[in-house]
Protein backbone atom coordinates (compact mmCIF):
# COMPACT_ATOMS: atom_id res chain seq x y z
CA UNK A 1 0.00 0.00 0.00
CA UNK A 2 3.07 2.36 0.62
CA UNK A 3 4.17 1.89 -2.46
CA UNK A 4 1.12 2.50 -4.32
CA UNK A 5 0.27 6.04 -2.21
CA UNK A 6 4.28 6.94 -3.25
CA UNK A 7 3.93 5.86 -6.98
CA UNK A 8 0.24 7.73 -6.90
CA UNK A 9 1.67 11.00 -5.32
CA UNK A 10 4.76 10.87 -7.66
CA UNK A 11 2.19 10.68 -10.61
CA UNK A 12 0.18 13.48 -9.46
CA UNK A 13 2.87 15.71 -9.22
CA UNK A 14 4.00 15.02 -12.37
CA UNK A 15 1.02 16.00 -14.02
CA UNK A 16 0.70 18.84 -12.10
CA UNK A 17 4.37 20.11 -12.98
CA UNK A 18 3.11 18.78 -16.72
CA UNK A 19 0.15 20.99 -16.59
CA UNK A 20 1.56 23.71 -15.15
CA UNK A 21 4.28 23.47 -17.89
CA UNK A 22 1.73 23.10 -20.29
CA UNK A 23 -0.39 26.00 -19.11
CA UNK A 24 2.01 29.24 -18.06
CA UNK A 25 4.36 31.02 -20.87
CA UNK A 26 7.22 33.38 -20.05
CA UNK A 27 5.79 37.04 -21.45
CA UNK A 28 8.71 38.52 -24.23
CA UNK A 29 9.83 41.92 -23.48
CA UNK A 30 7.91 43.23 -26.97
CA UNK A 31 4.61 40.85 -25.59
CA UNK A 32 1.25 42.72 -23.64
CA UNK A 33 -0.22 40.08 -22.01
CA UNK A 34 -4.61 40.55 -21.49
CA UNK A 35 -6.63 39.27 -19.38
CA UNK A 36 -10.37 40.18 -17.63
CA UNK A 37 -11.21 40.86 -14.28
CA UNK A 38 -14.54 41.59 -13.45
CA UNK A 39 -15.40 42.53 -16.69
CA UNK A 40 -12.89 44.29 -17.90
CA UNK A 41 -9.56 44.40 -19.53
CA UNK A 42 -6.31 44.86 -17.43
CA UNK A 43 -2.77 44.11 -18.34
CA UNK A 44 -0.65 41.45 -16.63
CA UNK A 45 2.31 42.50 -15.38
CA UNK A 46 4.22 38.77 -14.05
CA UNK A 47 6.95 37.31 -16.25
CA UNK A 48 4.76 34.17 -16.44
CA UNK A 49 0.79 34.04 -17.59
CA UNK A 50 -1.35 31.11 -18.21
CA UNK A 51 -2.01 30.92 -21.97
CA UNK A 52 -5.44 29.54 -21.76
CA UNK A 53 -6.79 32.43 -19.33
CA UNK A 54 -4.66 35.47 -21.70
CA UNK A 55 -4.67 36.97 -24.60
CA UNK A 56 -0.85 37.93 -25.57
CA UNK A 57 -0.37 41.00 -28.40
CA UNK A 58 2.50 42.17 -30.08
CA UNK A 59 3.65 46.08 -29.31
CA UNK A 60 5.11 46.59 -32.71
CA UNK A 61 3.29 48.68 -34.79
CA UNK A 62 1.12 47.48 -37.89
CA UNK A 63 1.57 48.57 -41.66
CA UNK A 64 -1.02 50.61 -43.20
CA UNK A 65 -1.53 50.70 -47.01
CA UNK A 66 -4.58 52.82 -48.61
CA UNK A 67 -5.49 53.69 -52.04
CA UNK A 68 -8.28 56.18 -52.26
CA UNK A 69 -10.95 57.21 -55.08
CA UNK A 70 -11.97 60.36 -54.31
CA UNK A 71 -13.17 63.67 -55.65
CA UNK A 72 -13.14 67.13 -55.53
CA UNK A 73 -15.12 70.24 -55.76
CA UNK A 74 -16.63 70.08 -59.33
CA UNK A 75 -16.84 65.81 -59.10
CA UNK A 76 -13.20 65.50 -60.13
CA UNK A 77 -11.73 62.46 -59.33
CA UNK A 78 -8.62 62.04 -56.96
CA UNK A 79 -6.61 58.85 -56.31
CA UNK A 80 -4.91 59.47 -53.43
CA UNK A 81 -2.59 56.32 -51.73
CA UNK A 82 -1.49 56.67 -48.09
CA UNK A 83 1.08 54.79 -45.82
CA UNK A 84 1.38 54.40 -42.45
CA UNK A 85 1.58 52.55 -39.46
CA UNK A 86 -0.45 51.84 -35.95
CA UNK A 87 0.32 50.46 -32.64
CA UNK A 88 -2.05 50.12 -29.66
CA UNK A 89 -2.82 52.30 -27.60
CA UNK A 90 -1.84 51.43 -24.04
CA UNK A 91 -4.00 53.77 -22.23
CA UNK A 92 -7.13 52.25 -24.35
CA UNK A 93 -6.81 48.34 -24.48
CA UNK A 94 -10.24 47.83 -23.41
CA UNK A 95 -11.60 49.48 -26.87
CA UNK A 96 -9.02 47.62 -28.60
CA UNK A 97 -9.65 44.03 -28.04
CA UNK A 98 -13.74 45.45 -28.28
CA UNK A 99 -13.09 46.10 -32.04
CA UNK A 100 -10.27 44.03 -32.65
CA UNK A 101 -12.08 40.70 -30.47
CA UNK A 102 -10.09 38.24 -28.15
CA UNK A 103 -7.57 37.42 -30.62
CA UNK A 104 -4.29 37.72 -31.05
CA UNK A 105 -5.34 39.55 -34.97
CA UNK A 106 -6.98 41.96 -32.66
CA UNK A 107 -4.51 44.41 -33.97
CA UNK A 108 -4.72 43.96 -37.81
CA UNK A 109 -8.68 43.85 -37.88
CA UNK A 110 -8.06 47.43 -35.41
CA UNK A 111 -6.35 48.68 -38.48
CA UNK A 112 -8.48 47.45 -40.67
CA UNK A 113 -10.98 49.84 -38.85
CA UNK A 114 -8.82 52.33 -39.06
CA UNK A 115 -8.18 52.45 -42.54
CA UNK A 116 -11.94 52.30 -43.32
CA UNK A 117 -11.59 55.67 -40.95
CA UNK A 118 -8.86 57.18 -43.00
CA UNK A 119 -10.42 56.57 -46.42
CA UNK A 120 -13.43 58.44 -44.64
CA UNK A 121 -11.40 61.58 -43.80
CA UNK A 122 -9.46 61.73 -46.92
CA UNK A 123 -13.05 61.88 -48.89
CA UNK A 124 -14.15 64.45 -46.29
CA UNK A 125 -11.25 66.55 -47.45
CA UNK A 126 -11.15 66.01 -50.86
CA UNK A 127 -14.02 67.48 -51.34
CA UNK A 128 -14.03 70.13 -49.58
CA UNK A 129 -11.31 71.68 -51.86
CA UNK A 130 -10.94 72.20 -55.28
CA UNK A 131 -8.37 69.85 -57.36
CA UNK A 132 -6.09 72.52 -57.90
CA UNK A 133 -5.70 73.43 -53.77
CA UNK A 134 -5.21 70.03 -52.72
CA UNK A 135 -1.89 69.44 -51.28
CA UNK A 136 -0.36 66.63 -49.54
CA UNK A 137 0.94 69.01 -47.00
CA UNK A 138 -2.62 70.21 -46.11
CA UNK A 139 -4.19 66.42 -46.09
CA UNK A 140 -1.44 64.93 -43.70
CA UNK A 141 -2.33 67.99 -41.65
CA UNK A 142 -6.28 67.31 -41.62
CA UNK A 143 -5.44 63.74 -40.58
CA UNK A 144 -3.51 64.30 -37.65
CA UNK A 145 -5.54 67.16 -36.55
CA UNK A 146 -8.29 63.81 -36.21
CA UNK A 147 -6.07 61.27 -35.38
CA UNK A 148 -6.57 61.56 -31.25
CA UNK A 149 -9.83 59.82 -32.71
CA UNK A 150 -8.39 56.74 -33.45
CA UNK A 151 -7.38 55.65 -30.05
CA UNK A 152 -10.88 56.91 -28.57
CA UNK A 153 -12.74 54.78 -31.50
CA UNK A 154 -9.84 51.80 -32.06
CA UNK A 155 -7.77 51.47 -29.29
CA UNK A 156 -5.06 51.87 -31.64
CA UNK A 157 -2.72 55.20 -32.14
CA UNK A 158 -1.04 56.32 -35.45
CA UNK A 159 2.31 56.26 -35.30
CA UNK A 160 3.20 57.30 -38.81
CA UNK A 161 0.87 58.45 -42.05
CA UNK A 162 2.45 60.07 -44.99
CA UNK A 163 0.68 60.66 -48.38
CA UNK A 164 2.56 58.26 -51.31
CA UNK A 165 1.10 60.25 -54.09
CA UNK A 166 -1.99 62.61 -55.04
CA UNK A 167 -2.94 62.88 -58.87
CA UNK A 168 -6.27 63.49 -60.37
CA UNK A 169 -7.76 60.65 -62.19
CA UNK A 170 -8.20 62.25 -65.49
CA UNK A 171 -4.63 61.98 -66.87
CA UNK A 172 -5.53 65.82 -69.14
CA UNK A 173 -6.37 67.32 -65.74
CA UNK A 174 -3.35 65.39 -64.25
CA UNK A 175 -0.90 66.82 -66.78
CA UNK A 176 -2.84 70.47 -67.00
CA UNK A 177 -2.08 70.74 -62.89
CA UNK A 178 1.84 69.47 -63.78
CA UNK A 179 2.51 72.31 -66.14
CA UNK A 180 0.71 74.95 -64.01
CA UNK A 181 2.63 73.45 -61.35
CA UNK A 182 5.92 73.50 -62.90
CA UNK A 183 4.65 77.21 -64.60
CA UNK A 184 3.90 78.23 -60.64
CA UNK A 185 7.50 77.06 -59.81
CA UNK A 186 9.08 78.95 -62.66
CA UNK A 187 7.55 82.48 -61.71
CA UNK A 188 8.55 81.64 -57.95
CA UNK A 189 11.78 80.81 -58.99
CA UNK A 190 12.34 83.88 -61.67
CA UNK A 191 10.72 86.31 -58.68
CA UNK A 192 13.04 84.77 -55.89
CA UNK A 193 15.84 85.44 -58.89
CA UNK A 194 14.54 88.96 -59.26
CA UNK A 195 14.46 89.64 -55.69
CA UNK A 196 18.27 88.34 -55.31
CA UNK A 197 19.26 90.32 -57.81
CA UNK A 198 17.51 93.36 -56.51
CA UNK A 199 18.99 92.99 -53.18
CA UNK A 200 22.42 92.13 -54.22
CA UNK A 201 22.27 95.79 -56.43
CA UNK A 202 20.85 97.34 -53.39
CA UNK A 203 23.19 95.92 -50.88
CA UNK A 204 25.96 97.15 -53.80
CA UNK A 205 24.39 100.26 -53.59
CA UNK A 206 24.33 100.74 -49.80
CA UNK A 207 27.94 99.71 -49.75
CA UNK A 208 29.00 102.10 -52.19
CA UNK A 209 27.29 104.78 -50.70
CA UNK A 210 29.17 103.37 -47.40
CA UNK A 211 32.24 103.59 -48.71
CA UNK A 212 32.05 107.13 -50.06
CA UNK A 213 30.93 108.50 -46.90
CA UNK A 214 33.95 106.93 -45.43
CA UNK A 215 36.08 108.50 -48.38
CA UNK A 216 34.69 111.75 -47.79
CA UNK A 217 35.23 111.38 -44.34
CA UNK A 218 38.78 109.95 -44.44
CA UNK A 219 39.26 113.30 -46.96
CA UNK A 220 37.76 115.75 -44.38
CA UNK A 221 40.04 114.31 -41.60
CA UNK A 222 43.25 114.91 -44.25
CA UNK A 223 42.26 118.27 -44.69
CA UNK A 224 41.25 118.90 -40.94
CA UNK A 225 45.23 116.97 -40.60
CA UNK A 226 47.01 119.27 -42.98
CA UNK A 227 45.58 122.37 -42.32
CA UNK A 228 46.56 122.10 -38.61
CA UNK A 229 50.04 120.95 -39.61
CA UNK A 230 49.88 124.35 -41.55
CA UNK A 231 49.00 126.53 -39.05
CA UNK A 232 51.44 124.83 -36.63
CA UNK A 233 54.13 125.54 -39.21
CA UNK A 234 53.16 128.93 -40.14
CA UNK A 235 53.56 129.12 -35.90
CA UNK A 236 56.69 127.70 -35.63
CA UNK A 237 58.21 129.84 -38.60
CA UNK A 238 56.70 133.31 -36.98
CA UNK A 239 58.07 131.95 -33.96
CA UNK A 240 61.49 131.40 -35.76
CA UNK A 241 61.06 135.29 -37.25
CA UNK A 242 60.31 136.32 -34.10
CA UNK A 243 63.27 135.06 -32.54
CA UNK A 244 65.67 136.05 -35.23
CA UNK A 245 64.08 139.43 -34.99
CA UNK A 246 64.86 139.47 -31.41
CA UNK A 247 68.57 137.86 -31.81
CA UNK A 248 69.23 140.49 -34.54
CA UNK A 249 67.66 143.64 -32.69
CA UNK A 250 70.19 142.64 -29.72
CA UNK A 251 73.57 142.18 -32.23
CA UNK A 252 72.67 145.29 -33.46
CA UNK A 253 71.77 146.80 -30.24
CA UNK A 254 75.20 145.02 -29.24
CA UNK A 255 77.09 146.80 -32.15
CA UNK A 256 75.65 150.06 -31.70
CA UNK A 257 76.94 150.27 -27.98
CA UNK A 258 80.48 149.01 -29.25
CA UNK A 259 80.71 151.81 -32.09
CA UNK A 260 79.55 154.28 -29.27
CA UNK A 261 82.59 152.89 -26.73
CA UNK A 262 85.19 152.74 -30.14
CA UNK A 263 83.76 156.01 -31.15
CA UNK A 264 84.40 157.68 -27.92
CA UNK A 265 87.84 155.47 -27.47
CA UNK A 266 89.85 155.21 -30.37
CA UNK A 267 92.59 153.27 -28.73
CA UNK A 268 90.43 150.33 -27.70
CA UNK A 269 90.60 149.57 -31.80
CA UNK A 270 93.36 147.45 -31.25
CA UNK A 271 92.29 145.63 -28.31
CA UNK A 272 88.94 144.37 -30.59
CA UNK A 273 88.77 141.02 -32.03
CA UNK A 274 89.06 142.21 -35.82
CA UNK A 275 92.38 143.93 -34.98
CA UNK A 276 93.87 140.90 -33.41
CA UNK A 277 93.12 138.46 -36.00
CA UNK A 278 94.35 141.37 -38.21
CA UNK A 279 97.45 141.02 -36.15
CA UNK A 280 97.51 137.52 -36.25
CA UNK A 281 97.10 137.19 -39.69
CA UNK A 282 99.89 139.59 -40.29
CA UNK A 283 102.48 137.58 -38.40
CA UNK A 284 101.83 134.89 -41.00
CA UNK A 285 103.69 136.80 -44.09
CA UNK A 286 107.33 137.71 -44.75
CA UNK A 287 108.76 141.55 -43.51
CA UNK A 288 105.04 141.94 -41.84
CA UNK A 289 104.80 144.80 -40.11
CA UNK A 290 102.15 146.50 -37.42
CA UNK A 291 101.45 150.14 -38.52
CA UNK A 292 99.48 151.95 -35.46
CA UNK A 293 98.11 155.74 -37.00
CA UNK A 294 96.81 158.04 -34.45
CA UNK A 295 95.80 161.90 -35.06
CA UNK A 296 97.14 164.14 -32.92
CA UNK A 297 94.30 164.89 -30.90
CA UNK A 298 94.14 160.90 -29.99
CA UNK A 299 97.66 161.49 -28.72
CA UNK A 300 97.41 163.69 -26.65
CA UNK A 301 96.89 162.18 -22.88
CA UNK A 302 95.76 158.47 -24.66
CA UNK A 303 97.06 155.75 -22.35
CA UNK A 304 98.16 153.68 -25.15
CA UNK A 305 100.34 156.52 -26.56
CA UNK A 306 102.24 155.99 -23.07
CA UNK A 307 101.86 152.23 -22.93
CA UNK A 308 103.60 152.03 -26.65
CA UNK A 309 106.73 155.18 -25.36
CA UNK A 310 107.28 152.50 -22.54
CA UNK A 311 107.76 148.98 -24.50
CA UNK A 312 109.58 151.14 -27.08
CA UNK A 313 112.35 152.80 -23.82
CA UNK A 314 112.54 148.95 -22.89
CA UNK A 315 113.47 147.81 -25.85
CA UNK A 316 116.18 150.17 -26.61
CA UNK A 317 117.77 149.61 -23.52
CA UNK A 318 117.57 146.54 -24.08
CA UNK A 319 119.61 146.87 -27.21
CA UNK A 320 122.10 149.05 -25.74
CA UNK A 321 122.79 146.69 -22.71
CA UNK A 322 123.05 143.81 -25.23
Amino acid sequence: MEIFFGVAAAALVLVIVLAIAFEFRIRQPDVLVLYESNGKIALRSGLFYPRHFSLPLKRTTHPIQLTVEATAMGNLGVNVKLVGSVAPAMDNIQMLVRVGGWSSEAIARAAEETSIRLEGLVKEYTEKSEISALSSTGLVNYLNEHSAQFKEKFGVELISLAVHSMEPADAEIADALRQQEQARLLEQTERLNNQARVSAAKAKYQADEEIAEMEHALDLKKGTLKKAMLEQENALSQKRLEDELIRNRLRLSFEKEELEILKNNPELLVLTPQAARLAEASQGLKNARTVISLSPQDLAGSELLNLFQNMMNKALEAKKNG
